[in-house]
């Protein structure tokens, strides 16, 4: 059987305010009825082998599965030397965190326009993506499969179809599809049974139906402007924040997929990823 999978990104207020170690977080999103967790090293791989050990060990006893966040700092599509060195230590540092936890993906952000045009910026990141696998592969890590995440402003590179080339590169990359960033950067279009139709079917031809009904991805509200995503919302608050999930569970369903859905709701992201769990069982017809 099927099973897309549901957990938060990193630890929601709720847990943060009774806890204070990530180590109990599997339990306790177990308890929940939850299924994943993705460990956040947005600001800097900080975490230690003794301590990722064991949050390896817990999360396999719990059934929860882990993912990781590489740190925020990444920028494939800058041709400096120097910048594609960094960029390369923060992807492998972050594998080296994941390996040590047992976590099968890293996610990944793309990087940013600075002032050139997509094509220019594509033709920059492809050659750096392949010089992190590369680096990765030599440093013991290929069995870790990256995730480029699509991203939310629209100067950013990283919409579905940049993601999804990204992902052509490689058997092992796997897109990270925020569909909140999505929304955002299409200034709220990416919405509703329609667009989550094209979108899915869009992974399905680039990737095949083999690495497209296993992809990652981040979900949550997103405020934007103009310029694309502005901040993270939640489910409870009122303003019309979008996206709605229940058409995208609904194609899910139907398609018999099973991705990763990580929620990075504003604090509530582990009741939030029950929310979305509770929906997509009701679809399925369970309880």
């Amino acid at each position: 059987m099927n099973r897309a999978k549901f957990g938060p990104a990193g630890n929601c207020d709720s847990y943060s305010k009774t806890h204070k170690s990530s180590l109990d977080a599997p339990k306790w999103l177990a308890d929940m009825g939850l299924d994943c967790y993705e460990y956040q090293c947005g600001k800097g791989v900080n975490i230690r082998e003794q301590t990722a050990a064991a949050l390896g060990v817990l999360a396999r006893e719990a059934g929860i599965s882990l993912s990781l966040h590489a740190p925020y700092f990444i920028n494939l599509a800058n041709p400096d030397p120097e910048a594609l060195s960094k960029t390369t230590r923060y992807i492998v540092s972050a594998c080296r965190a994941a390996s040590w936890m047992g976590a099968g993906r890293v996610v990944i952000h793309s990087g940013a326009l600075m002032k050139r045009s997509r094509a220019e910026a594509m033709a920059i990141a492809r050659p750096s993506l392949l010089h992190v696998l590369q680096a990765c592969d030599e440093a013991g890590f290929g069995e870790i499969a990256l995730c480029p995440e699509t991203m939310g402003k629209i100067n950013q590179l990283g919409d579905l179809d940049e993601v999804l080339d990204l992902c052509t590169l490689d058997a092992r990359l796997i897109p990270c599809i925020d569909f909140g960033h999505l929304y955002a950067r299409s200034l709220g279009a990416d919405e509703g049974a329609e667009a989550c139709v094209r979108m899915l079917d869009r992974v399905q031809e680039v990737l095949g139906e083999e690495r497209a009904r296993v992809f990652h991805s981040h979900f949550s509200h997103i405020e934007y402007t103009k310029g694309g995503e502005k901040c993270h919302r939640t489910f409870a608050e009122d303003g019309g924040f979008g996206p709605d999930w229940a058409p995208l569970a609904a194609e899910i369903v139907r398609r018999d997929w099973a991705p990763t859905f990580i929620c990075e709701s504003a604090g509530t992201q582990a009741e939030d990823a029950l929310a979305m769990k509770k929906t997509w069982l009701a679809l399925r017809g369970e309880s």
